[in-house]
């Protein structure tokens, strides 16, 4: 797992360059995103800066599991799909902002209505053995969003990745929920992964 300060931020550049093309943007709730062509994603170890040739940049880090138990977490590791894999050539970048009622919750509040109430932790383990996904949390850096949630997957798999986000966007959790975009990207066979 690493400690906290070995735990990378990541960096998401949207603009017109980057490995992966964007296929579709939507905005969900709140206020739209500006439109991007592409989207790059660069991994540090210390806190990025804006990427100059990019609309805009959100930079979120990786962290510990803030809402799963033990049992949880070690479900959900021993059958994760691994991020990069050549098969997942399609991707979602899904940034959220979640209400001030939210936050004001406590943490064993938070962690009802995500877990037990929503049931956001089982409905991501069903799918987690395809689609591959990576948390970065960006509300302790000042951001426009609280988390930046990566995916990739197959391109056959973009039917359970969609009804894998119907499903939790149709949770007790999603009421809370007050800026979301939902940005579809594909690489391309002459890219790398990002």
């Amino acid at each position: 797992m690493g400690t906290p300060l070995d735990r990378p931020f990541v960096a998401f550049a949207g603009g017109p360059t980057g490995h992966w093309e964007v296929t579709a943007s939507a905005t969900i709730t709140g206020s739209p995103l500006p439109p991007v062509s592409r989207v790059d994603v660069h991994e540090r170890v210390g806190l990025p800066g804006p990427d100059q040739a990019a609309t805009w940049t959100l930079v979120g880090r990786v962290s510990n599991g803030r809402y799963t138990r033990r049992t949880e977490l070690d479900a959900l590791t021993a059958i994760q799909a691994p991020l990069g894999r050549r098969a997942a050539s399609r991707a979602a970048l899904i940034p959220i902002r979640k209400s001030p009622a939210w936050w004001a919750l406590a943490q064993d509040e938070r962690r009802a209505v995500l877990a037990e109430r929503s049931q956001h932790i089982s409905v991501g383990t069903r799918h987690a053995g395809t689609i591959a996904r990576r948390l970065c949390h960006s509300r302790d850096l000042g951001g426009a969003f609280d988390f930046l949630t990566w995916f990739e997957f197959a391109p056959e798999q973009e039917p359970a990745f969609d009804e894998l986000v119907a499903e939790l966007r149709g949770s007790l959790e999603w009421s809370y929920v007050e800026r979301e975009s939902d940005i579809r990207l594909a690489r391309r066979p002459s890219n790398r992964a990002a």
